[in-house]
């Protein structure tokens, strides 16, 4: 559910003494199917989500940026001129480096009171920090009177993350912040940003996430291991095949051609990541055909692949997914986002969503010890001036 403007502002006035000039929101997001493909130049799948981070301002008469942090009631200060990480109050920093992008873009920066607001669940995988920043620049462009468009402003977000903060992420998180549409889902191409919105319009049908509440896992050493897995079945194809960069540039037959070629977990890894492309694509098909029964054997073959081939799951993950794909209504489950903890996305019969989400969540407490989270969303919009 999306985050109460009208409290926003009343949080606002009660910190500041005055009204907001401005009122801005960007939501989180969920994938639905396309998982580490991303940075093999592949396909993704995601969908924003009625979940949002909300930033209510007012422009200052000095270069200060004066936030607070109303969820964890914190405070902290930042120059407009002297654009530096804080390693007390590391939430601004996601401000501050949305501000040091534009300004090297030369667009119009104004000092701000602001109050920062959501409800897009922290540490599991939803893009909250994504959101944070599409929030972020909608309250810059709002103050400054300027417009980035969407792609331009998705790939300012994926800067912040590498540049400023040292963060080795992908686009679609951002691309899906800024570009959402409500009722659907978007399709990037994530080596040239072409993206294309998918209806979500499945008949009696709605995707329902599932919070292991086990905080992910995916190192930065993981995320390495894997990367360079990935490298190395490249290497071995291109030296065989010719041509190629990364695994976006290979059919499943080139692989099964080269398989002695390569150790056997690059194999699976590439495996995974060729697969995961087609399945992609096969997924906006059922998505614009409104065929949930599709989609959902090809989430659970993602699932099945992430697990075995890719091995990014964890006891939790497996024991969410095996427990929904047991219960009646449930077309399909997978894990979604880096892995090792964090959610799961289920696409469930509307009819029989309250009683699959009381059983998921009392079964996998019986199994794990641990006590789940539902999220129940349809498609949301993208980042937008509210006021």
């Amino acid at each position: 559910m999306s985050v109460d403007i009208d409290k926003a502002k009343a949080c606002f006035e009660a910190e500041f003494g005055v009204a907001a000039e401005t009122v801005v929101r960007a939501p989180g997001r969920v994938n639905i199917i396309g998982e580490h493909t991303d940075y093999n130049h592949g396909f993704v799948l995601p969908m924003a989500i009625e979940h949002n981070t909300v930033v209510a301002a007012r422009r200052r008469s000095d270069r200060t940026l004066n936030a607070f942090a109303a969820n964890m009631n914190r405070r902290a200060q930042a120059s407009l001129d002297n654009r530096i990480r804080n390693d007390a109050e590391p939430w601004i920093d996601y401000v501050v480096g949305v501000a040091d992008e534009l300004d090297k873009l030369g667009q119009p920066l104004h000092g701000a009171d602001l109050l920062i607001l959501g409800n897009v669940p922290l540490g599991c995988g939803l893009s909250s920090s994504a959101a944070l920043e599409m929030a972020a620049l909608c309250m810059f462009e709002s103050l400054g009177g300027f417009r980035l468009e969407g792609a331009e402003a998705a790939r300012l977000g994926q800067r912040v993350e590498n540049l400023f903060l040292g963060l080795s992420t992908g686009i679609m998180d951002q691309f899906i912040s800024r570009c959402g549409k409500t009722g659907h889902g978007l399709f990037l191409d994530c080596r040239d940003f072409r993206y294309d919105l998918i209806p979500v319009a499945f008949p009696g049908a709605l995707f329902v996430i599932a919070n292991t509440c086990c905080a992910r896992g995916l190192t930065k050493s993981k995320y390495n291991e894997r990367v360079a897995e990935c490298g190395e079945a490249v290497a071995a194809m291109t030296a065989h095949k010719g041509a190629g960069t990364h695994l976006r540039d290979f059919t499943l037959d080139d692989l099964e051609t080269c398989r002695e070629l390569m150790p056997d977990t690059p194999f699976r890894r590439a495996r995974h990541v060729i697969t995961e492309n087609e399945r992609t694509l096969d997924a906006c098909e059922a998505m614009r055909l409104g065929q949930a029964e599709r989609l959902g054997a090809l989430m659970n073959a993602s699932d099945e692949s992430l697990c075995r081939d890719y091995e990014v799951t964890s006891f939790e993950l497996d024991t969410m997914t095996a427990v929904a794909r047991s219960l009646p209504g449930c077309f399909g489950a997978r894990m979604t986002g880096a892995g090792f903890g964090g959610c799961t996305i289920n696409l469930v019969a509307e009819a029989q969503a309250e009683s699959f989400g009381q059983a998921l969540m009392a079964q996998y407490t019986e199994r794990t010890g641990i006590q789940g989270e539902l999220i129940v969303s349809k498609p949301g919009g993208g980042a937008e001036i509210v006021k």
